[in-house]
């Protein structure tokens, strides 16, 4: 190989391939039909090989039953999860959600959101703990209890995505889901970056990084063969000297012949249960999908249970989503390390993406997608972009 690459980008994972669509043109998880995902597909014109599927249902575990996650005013008042006062009071704060405008203060009630914590204002509104509960993890997606003490306007904007992303398409929840699956996004960035000169080499065991004096990345090998380059981009496995063990993942992957219990018959639904409902110490998550997106044969579902490791027993750690599921025909366990990276990108040229968190959505990923994009490029992906480019299929 005597050609010399300026990026080359090592796995076929979905950050990787994010990252050589977006170089080109300047797990299972679902995404917001408004979020920041959508806008990168949108903004590298990758939306022209992807159909997708509107999701399902959005519900949330309380007090021991699943139950949909209001996000409108209108919604909280039919929402079994709160009490006559208690969905006055809720319906209250979800009307100010929904018309604070960042850029206008007369929508800020008085307050500074850069500087009100999320607990100071929810405690403005009298909310009991069940619904903050809810709020913060199924509506604003927080993975722990942190943002109650951080400023609240990332949680308002949260809580404002929510809607807007239920309200895109009329369903029973804010994703979609590519139409057979997940691997149809590496696939499509794939294709993507061939059209603007990206060169693909599949089936290439045993990678390695190579390095010059200066202790700069110059290139791969594999088999024998080194393609030179001045920048490389990877997962955590390709240079395990460079990053560090952060946390832990368990998951439950199960084979089913019906939908989630108490999920309105939904064929692809999100269920999370907050950390508060459980005892833990980090929300638990529940993704199902099925032959609705093309996914598994006629007739078959498959789910996922993800939560951060707490314990070496995942089986049993999990039980609390397992359970959810009913009857399952097949069940399986596995456990994989989160790292991140801990070295310095301006000094080796090596660009190396987080691990995956236990999460089934995809707010937390595309976040490391841009934050990478901005180290190596010194630019801003602009994600000012229309949104009805990206549909979502009705069957």
């Amino acid at each position: 190989m005597d050609e010399e690459y300026d990026v080359i980008v090592l796995g076929t994972g979905l950050k990787e391939c994010i990252l050589s669509g977006l170089l080109s043109v300047d797990g299972l998880k679902f995404m917001m039909a408004n979020g920041t995902l959508v806008r990168v597909l949108i903004h590298t014109d990758v939306t022209k090989y992807l159909s997708f599927k509107a999701v399902d249902g959005s519900y949330v575990f309380n007090k021991g039953k699943i139950h949909k996650v209001p996000a409108t005013d209108m919604e909280a008042l039919r929402s079994p999860l709160m009490g006559l006062f208690e969905k006055r009071r809720a319906r209250k704060f979800f009307i100010y959600v929904q018309d604070y405008d960042e850029n206008d203060p007369k929508t800020h009630g008085g307050l500074d959101l850069t500087r009100v914590t999320t607990r100071e204002l929810i405690s403005k509104y009298g909310l009991d703990d069940n619904t903050v509960d809810f709020i913060g993890h199924a509506l604003a997606l927080h993975r722990d209890d942190r943002y109650l003490d951080e400023p609240a306007l990332d949680t308002v904007k949260r809580m404002k995505l929510y809607a807007e992303s239920l309200a895109r398409f009329q369903g029973g929840s804010p994703y979609i889901y590519p139409l057979y699956g997940l691997g149809e996004l590496p696939q499509a960035f794939a294709r993507l970056s061939a059209v603007y000169g990206g060169t693909y080499m599949l089936n290439k065991p045993k990678c390695k990084v190579e390095f010059d004096v200066e202790g700069k990345v110059c290139g791969v090998t594999s088999e024998g063969e080194t393609a030179k380059c001045k920048k490389v981009v990877c997962d955590p496995s390709y240079l395990p000297n460079k990053v560090r063990k952060v946390g832990r993942v368990a998951r439950a992957i199960a084979i089913m012949s019906h939908p989630i219990p108490n999920t309105d018959d939904s064929h692809s639904v999100q269920v999370i249960l907050p950390q508060k409902q459980l005892g833990r110490k980090s929300d638990m998550y529940l993704f199902c999908c099925s032959y609705s997106h093309n996914v598994a044969p006629k007739g078959k579902f498959i789910a996922f249970v993800s939560s951060e490791a707490e314990t070496d027993r995942p089986e049993i750690e999990l039980k609390p989503g397992i359970d959810l599921l009913g009857p399952v025909d097949e069940l399986f366990f596995d456990t994989y390390d989160r790292f991140e990276p801990v070295n310095e990108p301006s000094l080796d040229n090596c660009f190396i993406s987080t691990s995956y968190d236990a999460t089934t959505h995809f707010e937390s990923t595309v976040m490391d997608v841009l934050h990478m994009y901005r180290m190596i490029t010194g630019k801003n992906v602009d994600l000012s972009v229309d949104l009805s480019v990206a549909s979502a299929a009705e069957e």
